[in-house]
């Protein structure tokens, strides 16, 4: 048995192949092109590498065109958590040296003596992968980031826009307050602003109904009374605002564009009927879970692994005469984001979820614990509908109300 050890860096990465006693075979330093991929497959094929048995292969990371290259046939890609990795190293030397060409080594390593506790990189399907990228949340959270960072500057020196566009859903994110944000940039010339120029504003970001309200409504807030900052800090801090604003267009026209990607692709994955009927899951947070666990049912060996890969079961920490039980605090932090969502979705749109996350209330857990039990529940009925190909029924997921009404 062969195994190979990668260490991925951005231009060129260190290869090192070694046999079943640990004795290095080969090492190579090839370039991140499709010559230096091209060599990389000569070498495995060079030391017995075949479709129908392919030579494993352990790296860093799980994403870039060099791991896609690999992931083609049967050939299994194992992701080393770096700080796993580090640790193997210690095992080898104390002196704490370190080297690509041994980081290379070390990984292949990791494949020969401890195969059995890595698991491979899933098989997921191209659509699964395709939902996957657009589904992302790093466009969403960036869109919160720089919202939050016009907020707090807006606070500075403009509280009368933050009152005015509060009562909005997604409040600065709405496209007519930053139409208006642009109209106005300092309370100054917010106060001077016409009901003509109002109106335009909202038309201008796409507003139909009820303009005539929200102008009158806008406008007298901008004319009560605030504090000023001197004129010279206002138009300053103005500028500053406008040059936020036009972050803040780019990052929500980059998640509006993903989200209309994501209601085109997601339905169109065999496993999207079973999300969605699940209560509190819609087209954006289903894609977001889909994303995150994929569609290769070996991925998990049963539910509690999917659990514990979320992050919503609980963990025991037991040593002498002491034994706790805590929340996990390493898990796939997307997926437990999207579960607190889901949870939290759940309580209007599920009597047994509502009712489930009351009895957990009264039985003394807060708010939190309480959303990733009920998260923790769902997940393993989620598991179970997936596996076995039927969708979300709630008097079968929540049987006890029913069965304590009978």
């Amino acid at each position: 048995m062969i195994y190979c050890g990668i260490d991925w860096a951005e231009r060129t990465h260190d290869v090192a192949l070694v046999d079943d006693g640990g004795q290095l075979l080969a090492k190579r330093h090839i370039t991140d092109d499709a010559a230096g991929y091209r060599i990389l497959l000569d070498l495995l094929a060079e030391y017995g590498d075949t479709e129908d048995n392919p030579i494993p292969v352990a790296t860093e990371t799980s994403r870039g065109l060099l791991v896609a290259v690999l992931r083609t046939g049967k050939r299994k890609v194992f992701a080393i958590n770096p700080m796993a990795a580090a640790r193997y190293r210690d095992r080898h030397s104390v002196s704490r040296k370190k080297s690509d060409p041994g980081d290379a080594l070390v990984l292949a390593n990791i494949l020969r003596t401890d195969m059995h506790a890595h698991r491979p990189l899933p098989n997921d399907s191209d659509l699964a992968r395709a939902v996957a990228v657009l589904a992302q949340q790093d466009a969403t959270w960036n869109r919160q980031q720089i919202s939050n960072q016009l907020r707090s500057l807006l606070r500075e020196y403009y509280p009368s826009a933050l009152a005015a566009f509060e009562s909005w859903k997604n409040g600065l994110c709405r496209p007519e307050a930053r139409e208006v944000l642009k109209a106005a940039p300092t309370p100054s010339r917010a106060a001077r602003l016409t009901r003509t120029q109002l109106a335009a504003a909202l038309k201008r970001a796409g507003r139909q109904r009820g303009i005539d309200a929200e102008v009158e409504r806008i406008r007298e807030t901008f004319r009560a009374e605030w504090a000023h900052q001197p004129p010279l800090v206002e138009d300053a801090l103005g500028r500053q605002m406008l040059a936020l604003l036009v972050q803040l267009d780019a990052a929500c026209t980059a998640a509006d564009d993903l989200a209309k990607a994501v209601e085109e692709t997601f339905p169109q994955h065999p496993d999207a009927d079973i999300l969605l009927s699940f209560p509190g899951l819609g087209v954006q947070l289903g894609a977001r879970v889909l994303a995150e666990i994929g569609d290769d049912r070996q991925r998990f060996a049963d539910a509690r692994g999917l659990k514990a890969y979320a992050g919503s079961s609980p963990i025991t920490r037991a040593s002498g005469k002491k034994s706790s039980i805590t929340r996990r605090w390493v898990k796939n932090d997307r997926l437990n984001h999207a579960g607190y969502l889901w949870a939290f979705s759940a309580l209007t749109n599920s009597p047994g979820a509502k009712a489930h996350y009351r009895h957990r209330r009264d039985q003394g857990d807060w708010h939190a614990a309480a959303q990733r039990h009920l998260f923790n529940r769902m997940l393993g009925q989620l598991y179970h509908c997936l596996k076995n190909r039927v969708l979300f029924d709630e008097a079968t997921a929540f049987p006890t109300a029913l069965a304590a009404a009978a």
